[in-house]
């Protein structure tokens, strides 16, 4: 039988030296009692939460997602864009090791952040970003190609990550604010939502998604289409470029 559980990481005390586009002071307390919000809501949803230990030397690891890819028992270890992200990986590859799951890594000169991967079923979105080099895509393809992936490499230039731009609705309908999406024609079927803030989604089952509060409009375009919605308040987090997809790893069929 299939478990689901989901990784997630303590933000550190250095939290507010993380790396942001735009320099915006963060209440590191605030963060803190958001990110454990946020775990409840994880929780609350029937997941099994699995705390990879906290990294003190990397004020940006609460953002565990850029730090692997996971598809079926496969999981490849990340190599972060940002050279101060590099080493976060090493606490996430430790426990998805002693989970038994098949490890790979991308390595130099290859550079790939987990919030560039976006999944829908066995099609995996890779985008080639400030994040992500197009080497990064290319390793991430030959790592998963062999376990039943189509790994399709598309443009970010507008945002952060990928999944800064666009998510998945269970569906496999992709959404996002379109003037941040560089070329939305690539993916089959894709919504346009209405605002810029609070556009990216969870999956939490296959009629529920979790989304921010920072998108009033967004999550009320999401429930009119017949989704269940779980809201959480992530501001202090969402100042440094983070959003609802960074905060957790979702692992829905663990190796026996």
């Amino acid at each position: 039988m299939s478990i689901r559980a989901a990784l997630v990481r303590k933000p550190v005390e250095r939290l507010d030296e993380g790396v942001a586009e735009d320099a915006v002071p963060v209440d590191v307390a605030r963060a803190e009692e958001q990110w454990t919000e946020y775990v409840d809501a994880v929780k609350g949803a029937g997941y099994e939460i699995i705390e990879v230990p906290a990294s003190p030397d990397h004020p940006d690891s609460v953002f565990v997602e850029d730090t692997v890819v996971v598809y079926k028992h496969h999981a490849v270890i990340a190599n972060a864009g940002h050279p101060t992200r590099r080493g976060e990986q090493d606490g996430t590859k430790s426990v998805l090791a002693d989970r038994g799951y098949e490890i790979s890594e991308i390595s130099h000169p290859a550079t790939l952040d987990g919030g560039d991967v976006l999944k829908i079923g066995d099609t995996i979105y890779v985008g080639h970003s400030g994040r992500t080099n197009a080497e990064g895509v290319s390793q991430l393809r030959a790592a998963l190609t062999p376990a039943g992936a189509t790994v399709v490499g598309v443009p970010v230039s507008k945002v952060l990550h990928l999944k800064s731009a666009v998510t998945a609705l269970p569906d496999g309908t992709v959404i996002g604010y379109e003037p941040n999406v560089d070329q939305p024609g690539l993916f089959p079927q894709f919504l346009a939502l209405p605002e810029p803030h609070g556009s990216a989604v969870v999956v939490l089952s296959d009629d529920t998604v979790l989304m921010s509060t920072s998108g009033p409009e967004n999550v009320q375009t999401v429930r009119s289409l017949g989704w269940n919605v779980v809201t959480v308040n992530i501001s202090e987090l969402e100042k440094l470029d983070g959003c609802v997809t960074c905060l957790s790893v979702r692992l829905r069929d663990l190796p026996a």
